[in-house]
């Protein structure tokens, strides 16, 4: 049985921003789907400033991307909870870890969705097709 500190709560209000940033931090070190997240945020920030995309463009963008950071963020802490709680291979485990991945997968896929309708127009005008 795995111990965890339980009710220690941040004195500080910079403590829980710490904490929060060293957990975004730990994902993106530990994590490869996280890493690829990010570089399609920042390859889609790049393309936005290239088309420059208008007020609402960027806020459907910025949800999109926020949107699929939050969904992978907590696939990443109910996986390591799963594995702190069984070492060992279990069904109801992988169930409880497939669900959460089918959740980046869904919030991934409106993403592509969303960035096919922020791009397609500005990119359509940019090659003079509209």
């Amino acid at each position: 049985m795995v111990k965890v500190a339980v009710g220690m709560k941040n004195k500080k209000l910079s403590d829980s921003f710490k904490n929060a940033l060293m957990g975004i931090s730990q994902a993106f070190a530990r994590e490869r789907n996280m890493r690829f997240h990010l570089v399609a945020a920042v390859l889609s920030v790049i393309l936005g400033i290239i088309l420059r995309l208008d007020i609402l463009r960027w806020s459907v963008l910025f949800i999109a991307i926020g949107l699929v950071l939050v969904a992978e963020l907590v696939n990443t802490a109910i996986e390591n909870l799963v594995g702190m709680i069984t070492g060992e291979y279990s069904e109801k485990a992988k169930t409880v870890k497939d669900i959460a991945a089918g959740a980046v997968f869904v919030a991934a896929a409106v993403a592509v969705i969303l960035g096919v309708l922020v791009f397609l127009r500005p990119i359509l005008q940019l090659a003079g097709l509209l």
